[in-house]
């Protein structure tokens, strides 16, 4: 049987429709401009989410080093409200609303009725942490010199401890509500016994407890140094010798001068001498004023015209002037040079001193006219 093979259309593939072609081998994907939109849309996120945590980083810590502190009250009844709002308010913080959401991650804040230093635009983590300590655990240290006035204290203090203005000190120091046991019956004046020192400052302080402070340390002070007994010593009161110790203070330079200098004094008040202690005539005087113009000054603190102690302590003495004030040196003993020519009725005695160098020691005198020897070489080498 013979089977011849038939052809058939779909043997001739160059006859097949087009339509009947399957494409093989090709998937299509996304278009290109549906990728460039969603890369964009992340890396838009990414900005937005970076900007966002840059923006909070410089509340939180802004650039730059913080300004100098200044003084914030906290109230009783105050809370992180009104506290935040104050502190953007008064620019310490750049966002009230961020430095919550910061305080209530770190843990909150207890807050203490009191005052408090504060930097402006400090790191959000310190302000919290100065807001969370009470005050009297806070402190400034303020230093007040040896020879400070009154109102070189209350200045200082003011200064470095801004909420406690100088007036209201000066005021406090008159008003007798601070007493000290070396003041004489009905003085409420408190120069000369504060002393100087060092002290620090809580954040709870007022100038009254301040005060307290200081004319308390005057008289632990006085007393370690053998104050209470100055009357049989000497023949001076407490206060009496606080008023030598001041004008020490203020005369002397060097440490070794400073028993010298307190001789000088006892020596001209027992001779009835006037004291001419240059330190008295600037005591609240125009500091631009000299010696000389002082000199014609009618007050009392001129020693130039007033024979005797000035009326106060014209500052505040330290501990090496006090015990300079209490121990006196010895007078020149008869073989010093200083004696020589003297007659057998004349006493040899400290009575007159001069600056001597740069360094700001003196030369003394038992005589005026090796005084005036020692003025004329003090003006040769430049001093005077």
């Amino acid at each position: 049987m013979s089977h011849d093979w038939n052809e058939d259309p779909w043997d001739v593939i160059d006859e097949v429709p087009a339509r009947d072609l399957a494409v093989q081998g090709q998937t299509r994907g996304p278009s290109r401009s549906l990728v460039l939109i969603v890369v964009s849309v992340f890396l838009a996120l990414v900005l937005i989410a970076g900007g966002g945590s840059l923006w909070y980083l410089r509340q939180v810590n802004p650039v730059g080093d913080p300004a100098s502190a200044v003084n914030f009250t906290v109230a009783a009844n105050d809370t992180l409200n009104n506290v935040s709002s104050r502190l953007e308010k008064e620019k310490i913080i750049t966002s009230a609303r961020v430095f919550r959401w910061y305080v209530g991650r770190k843990g909150g804040i207890t807050f203490y009725p009191g005052y408090f230093l504060l930097k402006p635009h400090d790191h959000m983590g310190n302000i919290m942490a100065v807001l969370n300590t009470p005050p009297e655990q806070t402190f400034t240290n303020v230093t007040f010199p040896e020879g400070f006035t009154l109102e070189q204290m209350a200045s200082r203090l003011a200064e470095k401890v801004s909420r406690l203005d100088a007036a209201n000190f000066l005021q406090q120091a008159g008003s007798g509500v601070v007493t000290s046991a070396f003041a004489p019956n009905g003085s409420t004046n408190l120069e000369g016994l504060l002393f100087p020192d060092t002290y620090q400052i809580s954040g709870d302080d007022s100038a009254t407890r301040v005060l307290q402070r200081m004319a308390g340390l005057m008289e632990r002070v006085g007393r370690q140094e053998g104050i209470a007994k100055s009357e049989e010593r000497l023949g001076y009161s407490p206060y009496e010798v606080l008023i030598v110790a001041s004008m020490i203070e203020r005369e002397a330079k060097v440490d070794a001068d400073r028993p010298k200098i307190a001789r000088v004094i006892y020596n001209r008040l027992k001779r009835k001498m006037l004291l001419q202690i240059d330190a008295t005539l600037r005591y609240k005087q125009d500091p631009a004023q000299t010696i000389s113009e002082l000199q014609k000054i009618d007050f009392p603190y001129n020693t130039y015209m007033y024979k005797g102690l000035p009326p106060t302590p014209i500052a505040q003495p330290g501990r090496a002037s006090i015990r300079a004030a209490l121990n006196p040196s010895p007078n020149p003993s008869a073989g010093d040079p200083l004696c020589a020519g003297l007659t057998a009725n004349e006493k040899c005695e400290y009575l007159y001193y001069v600056i001597a160098d740069k360094d700001g020691k003196h030369v003394f005198a038992a005589t005026y006219a090796q005084h005036e020897a020692n003025i004329a070489k003090a003006k040769q080498a430049g001093v005077m």
